[in-house]
């Protein structure tokens, strides 16, 4: 059995590109929608079944320290001047150990980003100042 190892950084790769690391991601999630009915059994016993309907996928949503670069606000101004069909691409989040190694890839399709938060400014804390991006996909798939 390989020894566990703990994941240090996430990285978001889009179209083949590295848009940055982040400390932390949410929304790597899929479900399924469930769809009920009832059924009357051979003796007369009335009983819900449960089927599977639609796939579902939460938004991803991404954070890092704020620094210099302008990469996923300037993505997210595609989508702010309606330009939905460049902004829309495929990609990946990566978890990476502390040798930078690949532990894990889950890839995305037709993602864009649906909101950014430039993070709270305050001169008297001593928190790292955060942005954070949610991205909206139409799909997710661990590979």
């Amino acid at each position: 059995m390989p020894d566990l190892t703990t994941t240090n950084v996430f990285v978001l790769e889009v179209d083949g590109q590295q848009l940055g690391s982040f400390r932390k991601v949410s929304g790597i999630e899929n479900e399924s929608e469930i769809i009920e009915y009832k059924e009357v059994t051979k003796d007369g016993k009335m009983i819900i079944r449960k089927s599977p309907g639609s796939q579902k996928w939460a938004d991803i949503t991404l954070e890092r320290r704020v620094d210099t670069d302008k990469g996923l606000w300037e993505w997210r101004k595609q989508v702010i001047d309606g330009d939905i069909d460049k902004a829309r691409r495929h990609g990946s989040i990566i978890a990476k150990n502390s040798k930078m190694e690949e532990v894990a890839r889950w890839n995305f399709t037709n993602a864009w980003p649906s909101k950014w938060v430039g993070g709270d400014l305050d001169a008297g804390s001593n928190e790292v100042n955060t942005e954070k991006i949610t991205i909206a996909h139409e799909g997710l798939e661990r590979v």
